[in-house]
């Protein structure tokens, strides 16, 4: 498990402005806090899995990363697991 830092600015109009500052590009927002939470896991995730599939290493966690503006930050858990990718091949049928 690698821990990052999410930080969150609360808008005028409502919703919430979420990205994790250790780790660059992402970035999100939510209708309000919880829809912001659940919405930057699945972009860590991705941009996680993006990183990897191009062999390019993750940011390292970064414990002086934050955002002076933001009105809450708090850890976001990545969770890796080691998965074999598997290419379907269709099998053609017989003449």
């Amino acid at each position: 498990m690698i821990s990052y830092k999410a930080v969150f600015k609360f808008l005028d109009d409502g919703k919430v402005h979420a990205e994790v500052a250790d780790f660059p590009g992402v970035i999100t927002f939510g209708e309000d806090l919880e829809n912001a939470r659940e919405m930057l896991s699945s972009a860590l995730v991705d941009m996680a899995e993006t990183a990897l599939l191009r062999g390019e290493p993750l940011p390292s966690p970064g414990a002086a990363a934050t955002d002076l503006d933001a009105d809450l930050d708090e850890p976001i858990h990545l969770v890796l697991t080691a998965a074999r990718r598997v290419n379907e091949v269709p099998v053609s049928a017989p003449a």
